[in-house]
């Protein structure tokens, strides 16, 4: 095993999670041969063509990654890792029954929104205006993207943005891309209607949890009140401007949203998940020109952050 590679460990648990191979004169080239290549072009940014030979074709290693980020199987594999974690996990971030000393305690679940710019690289660049058409499962066709890829000007040039929900234990949940120059407040809504943890067995998935922390730039009434309605606490830092005007409306400004300095000490929980998943330079950077290709390169980075927090080597349980 090089760097940036599974381990055999890794490997272990993800390998059932993988699509089978095909008939005859169909076979998929070695998935841990090529699932290696794809992770340490997300890891190191090198161009596709120069990766080390001893991942075979670049076409067959970039024809799979490219492949797997418009059918869903990367985010698939994603989403066995969190139901099984939250299956199995008593000590994780997501909610349930506890029982200890023959006391059932129900843990709070919280989760973490903020967002992070991506300084998209020349290559990036330079797209079809109309995004391809992609097979998708079950039949049909569907169409990624509205056009735009992602990308937009803002001050630091053609970047795109990630906001994203993290968990106390730093990792990913959920996230969209959007152009750059998008604002966090528009977004905190989608990202929140986008939190799905499926369980293993009959139940609908986990999609509303108890408290969401955010910074001020997701301070709206809005998004307050979507909050209320949903019956999530909210620790929602307020900037100066809002306070100012509520104070200028007297009693009719009402009271102050309640808000806890401790809660909102653990939202750098969203900002080390940002650390981690910028450790890959193909995310710090965005070389991907399609929408879906990038989802795909996080989907991948975010694959690696689960499965090391959850997976234990030999060598951590002698």
């Amino acid at each position: 095993m090089r760097r940036h590679e599974l381990t055999d460990v890794q490997w272990q648990k993800i390998e059932a999670l993988l699509p089978a191979n095909g008939k005859p004169g169909g076979q998929w080239a070695d998935h841990r041969t090529v699932i290696n290549g794809v992770l340490f072009r997300a890891r190191t940014g090198v161009p596709w063509p120069d990766l080390p030979e001893r991942y075979g074709p670049w076409q067959t290693v970039y024809e799979r990654h490219r492949r797997w980020s418009a059918d869903g199987t990367w985010q698939q594999i994603l989403t066995e890792l969190q139901i099984e974690a939250d299956a199995t996990d008593p000590d994780g971030a997501l909610a349930r029954d506890v029982e200890k000393e023959g006391v059932r305690r129900r843990r709070e679940w919280a989760v973490n929104i903020d967002s992070t710019s991506c300084r998209a690289h020349q290559h990036a660049a330079g797209a079809r205006r109309r995004p391809p058409q992609l097979p998708a499962k079950g039949g049909g066709t569907r169409v990624e993207g509205d056009g735009r890829e992602a990308l937009g000007r803002s001050r630091g040039g053609l970047t795109c943005k990630v906001h994203l929900l993290a968990d106390d234990r730093a990792r990913p949940l959920t996230w969209q891309t959007s152009p750059g120059q998008r604002g966090d407040s528009p977004m905190f809504i989608p990202v929140l209607e986008g939190l799905r943890i499926r369980r293993r067995g009959p139940g609908r998935p986990r999609s509303r949890p108890d408290r969401v922390r955010g910074d001020k730039a997701y301070s709206s009434y809005d998004n307050r009140a979507y909050l209320r309605r949903r019956g999530i606490k909210a620790t929602i830092a307020q900037p100066d401007d809002q306070r100012a005007s509520r104070r200028r409306k007297g009693r009719a400004g009402g009271r102050p949203p309640a808000f806890d300095k401790t809660q909102y000490r653990h939202r750098s929980a969203v900002e080390r998940c940002v650390s981690k998943w910028k450790q890959y330079r193909a995310v710090a950077s965005r070389y991907d020109k399609r929408d879906y290709i990038f989802n795909g390169t996080l989907a991948v980075a975010a694959i690696v952050i689960w499965l090391r927090d959850t997976v234990q080597e030999p060598s951590e349980t002698a």
